[in-house]
């Protein structure tokens, strides 16, 4: 392999905070494996996690003249397989691994190589090409319109906005589905409700009480997805109401729920139609 720059000492820091972070990081010993498994000597063993791996990269990076051990470190740190059980923590500490690496032109994938990307030279730019939010809807193969939805807003992990979008990209499907041109609950009500006899959609047959049921109670989910959420982030100001990345990911994987089963729902009428 071809020798690689050294990596700045501000860069390794960073990277050595991440993985070596007292709440979320590498253990101890588990740090001591890993720079046995790299081939990198533990020179300071006995300093805090994070200034023990610098201390030990910034000395590698020295003898060799090159930052190649450096990067084959994070290789094995971030190695899938060694983190097959836990999906959450890989995508996050590659987020935030993306966001330092970005500044000397690196980028992590998802198969734990580091492979060239153009260079960052502000933060905003490192978090956006680093988006957190989207690595974490992908591993939870999200329904693809939410990605679509979002797409601006998930480049600079804005979760207010983007509960905000996909909440309306429901309302948009079931529009395009039956050519109503409501919204809120009065769209759910006219798209699925028996109130006219035959309502537009149907998730199932609507044959016996459990199907008609669960039809109601889809119609219940979504008034209160729109009551709850959207009707909120279309009033309130972004600053007065907060949005965590946990309850951002549950709300969009919820609303992925919701077209999921839009996308199979039918014509009520059809169904009517095969029974006579």
């Amino acid at each position: 392999m071809a020798k690689i720059d050294y990596l700045d000492i501000g860069i390794i820091e960073s990277i050595s905070k991440i993985l070596a972070d007292t709440t979320t990081g590498f253990t101890g010993s588990e740090l001591g494996r890993l720079l046995m498994e790299a081939r990198i000597e533990d020179v300071e063993p006995a300093l805090t996690k994070w200034k023990r791996l610098t201390a030990a990269l910034i000395n590698k990076q020295n003898q060799d003249g090159c930052s190649n051990n450096i990067i084959n470190f994070i290789h094995v740190a971030m190695s899938p397989a060694r983190h097959h059980q836990r999906a959450e923590w890989f995508n996050d500490t590659r987020y935030q691994l993306n966001t330092v690496l970005s500044f000397a032109g690196y980028t992590l994938g998802d198969d734990g190589k580091i492979s060239r990307s153009t260079k960052a030279s502000t933060i905003n730019e490192a978090a956006a090409r680093a988006s957190k939010l989207k690595e974490h809807l992908i591993a939870r193969n999200v329904h693809p319109d939410i990605l679509f939805y979002c797409k601006e807003e998930l480049l600079v992990d804005n979760y207010f906005h983007s509960v905000f979008e996909a909440t309306k990209s429901v309302a948009d499907k079931i529009r395009y589905k039956t050519g109503l041109t409501s919204d809120g609950a009065n769209l759910v009500n006219e798209a699925f409700s028996f109130k006219n006899d035959i309502p537009h959609l149907a998730l199932n047959t609507l044959q016996s009480d459990s199907e008609k049921s669960e039809q109601k109670g889809f119609i219940n989910l979504l008034i209160g997805l729109f009551g709850t959420f959207r009707n909120t982030t279309a009033h309130a100001p972004k600053v007065t109401w907060e949005l965590k990345e946990i309850d951002a990911l549950d709300i969009l994987s919820l609303v992925s729920l919701v077209h999921r089963r839009l996308d199979s729902a039918i014509e009520a009428k059809k169904i009517y139609e095969n029974r006579m």
